[in-house]
């Protein structure tokens, strides 16, 4: 679930070098832990998995947060703005991305394209 909201917000909020946006430059997956081969992970990686970090723990407090509690934990460094719009579209694609999961068969694969 951590990685499809990855998907949701990177795709939804225009982020270019978070977990996917790597990938698709090639990276290896070892190497998004910013300790393989290629070593410090971009900034933008830094800022997606803070974000993603706050859409993971609103789903786990099993409440919505309001845009005001989503800037009370984000750190001043998010440059993209967490509204009630984009919280919204993000939840949407994160939801619709969980659904596409769940109707995926065991040891089936569900394609995502970046």
């Amino acid at each position: 679930m951590h990685d499809l909201t990855h998907y949701a917000v990177e795709t939804t909020l225009g982020y270019q070098r978070g977990f996917f946006g790597l990938l698709a430059e090639g990276w290896d997956i070892d190497d998004t832990t910013g300790k393989g081969a290629r070593g410090r992970l971009p900034p933008e990686a830094g800022e997606v998995e803070c974000v993603v970090g706050l859409f993971d723990a609103e789903r786990a407090s099993g409440t919505l947060w309001t845009a005001e509690e989503f800037a009370t934990y984000a750190p001043a460094a998010i440059s993209r703005e967490l509204n009630d719009e984009t919280i919204q579209r993000v939840r949407a694609r994160r939801a619709e991305l969980f659904r596409h999961w769940s109707a995926v068969p065991a040891g089936g694969t569900l394609v995502l394209e970046f």
